[in-house]
């Protein structure tokens, strides 16, 4: 178990707990409805990720191992780095000023959630991959 990844999980869930709130309440009176949608969808994948880091690092040691674990965070950080911020970015870029840069995300979200998909993958094979304990 990676104690490092555990305490940025954490301090990764807080900060979507405060964005959910930022969204849910102080948002709604700036963004429209698709953008709030799409800045939830940010929310929501960020919390799983955040969660799915946990996740492996419960998984016991012969199932999987500290490679996979260390490989599956390092995905699910870079996504949602990549994905949940590029889409916050995104819907919030007229009230950070920052029109111009913002054109510049739209290809980071689908890399992000590349990501996720490539961490989940890595778990699969990891555990397909462990000899039966």
């Amino acid at each position: 178990m990676n104690k490092g990844f555990l305490i940025v999980a954490s301090f990764s869930l807080a900060f979507a707990v405060v964005l959910g709130a930022l969204g849910a309440h102080a948002l709604t009176m700036v963004l429209n409805q698709m953008q709030l949608s799409s800045f939830e969808t940010g929310v929501r994948y960020h919390v799983w990720h955040s969660f799915g880091i946990f996740l492996v690092h419960l998984i016991p040691a012969p199932y999987l191992s500290a490679r996979a674990r260390k490989w599956i965070s390092w995905l699910f950080l870079i996504g949602i780095v990549f994905f949940s911020f590029s889409i916050y970015l995104l819907n919030l870029r007229f009230l950070l000023g920052i029109e111009t840069f913002a054109k510049m995300l739209g290809p980071v979200t689908p890399l992000g959630g590349g990501m996720f998909i490539a961490g989940w993958i890595v778990l699969a094979v990891a555990l397909i991959r462990t000899k039966s304990v």
